[in-house]
């Protein structure tokens, strides 16, 4: 699958806002793959269907979740924003053939990460955070470091986005805070 019938498969799925958000983020991937000699073909199509069940209805999705998901007890007691990953790469496999593991999972963990991310994950967790259209305190940072340092780029990415959630009052879910401690000692 090329960049173009990936994009168009996702396009009905999404709002415009989102599909140049997607866009975005499937450059920014690619440019990530590059810098750190991840397979671009997989970066690609695991970046332009991260956000694919993003507008699917929430009462599909918990089902989905109960269903498949080996987390469900957990992913449920947190803010449905979480939901779509791990939705989507599920349905990508049932509805659009998807069966690569490994794009399977960096769509699953591209909101919270986890500990021991494979660099394919962190690459599309970093590429959905610092996409061009992202206006965030302390992003530009973080793209300088995406330059250069994957890891480093990840954990203040991580570091940020559970900072923003301490301070609306909302729950940090367990294994972002495993991603976060994970890259700790290695910056």
């Amino acid at each position: 699958m090329n960049k173009q019938q990936a994009l168009g498969l996702v396009k009905p799925h999404l709002t415009e806002t989102r599909y140049l958000h997607t866009e975005r983020v499937v450059e920014t991937a690619l440019d990530l793959a590059a810098r750190f000699h991840v397979d671009p073909e997989k970066a690609m199509i695991a970046s332009a269907f991260h956000d694919y069940c993003k507008y699917r209805n929430l009462a599909d999705m918990r089902q989905l979740i109960e269903q498949y998901d080996q987390l469900s007890n957990q992913l449920l007691d947190f803010h449905h924003e979480l939901w779509h990953g791990p939705v989507a790469s599920i349905l990508v496999e049932t509805e659009l053939g998807i069966h690569d593991k490994d794009i399977q999972s960096a769509i699953y963990w591209h909101t919270t990460g986890h500990a021991k991310m494979t660099d394919l994950e962190k690459i599309v967790y970093l590429a959905d955070y610092i996409e061009p259209g992202r206006v965030i305190p302390g992003i530009e940072h973080v793209r300088r470091l995406a330059a250069y340092d994957l890891d480093h780029a990840v954990f203040l990415a991580c570091k940020n986005s559970i900072g923003f959630l301490v301070s609306k009052s909302r729950k940090v879910y367990p294994e972002t805070l495993n991603l976060y401690n994970d890259l700790l000692g290695k910056n």
